[in-house]
């Protein structure tokens, strides 16, 4: 520019100048603006959701294992009572073919094993409540863990999308990819949400 008004663009400073003021080639800069946009927010979302769908199938296999360890203190529990059964059936069976003087000792042993019994029978059924809390919350977390991926790859199909809009053009891909980005957004609430 000169001291007298008189103004010299250069070619570039003539591109921004009518991009800026909305002339040609605005609307191909603006959508690359927004798919770009759009990208970089859908592949920040889209990590996030990887992270949680690895942490809740983490989370489903420990709670499946704790399941296993309860069941197997369940089950060595219910042998353990079959065992008192065995040693009190022996007594029972003592008791109708002892003498007289050896009857209330294979009472009292009868009544102890009886005791014994149902306090390992409380301890076997408890366990085996637990080890049925534990399989729910696994199964519940698979659940959310498929809700995860399924909006990873909403997500991911989205972004996909965006490429393809980037390089053709065209419109209905860009809106094809609003939409995959919306539907993952929205199955990632639902995982969320635990539905």
């Amino acid at each position: 520019m000169s001291g007298h008004g008189f103004h010299v663009h250069g070619p570039h400073d003539h591109e921004l100048e009518h991009a800026t003021h909305g002339g040609h080639g605005h609307d191909e800069s603006g959508m690359t603006n927004q798919i770009a946009m759009f990208t970089a927010i859908i592949a920040t979302v889209g990590a996030i959701f990887g992270y949680m769908g690895g942490a809740t199938q983490a989370n489903a296999g420990l709670y499946k294992n704790n399941a296993a360890i309860k069941k197997t203190e369940a089950s060595n529990q219910w042998n353990y009572y079959q065992a008192k059964s065995s040693k009190q059936n022996l007594s029972e069976l003592a008791l109708e073919l002892a003498p007289p003087a050896k009857k209330e000792f294979y009472e009292s042993e009868i009544k102890r094993y009886k005791t014994e019994k149902g306090d390992i029978k409380r301890d076997a059924e408890k366990m085996e409540a637990e080890a049925k809390s534990w399989d729910e919350k696994s199964e519940a977390q698979m659940h959310q863990h498929h809700r995860w991926a399924q909006a990873t790859t909403a997500l991911q199909v989205s972004i996909a999308l965006a490429a393809i809009a980037l390089l053709t053009r065209k419109n209905w891909l860009k809106k094809a990819m609003y939409a995959m980005g919306v539907l993952g957004i929205g199955i990632g609430g639902a995982a969320v949400l635990h539905l």
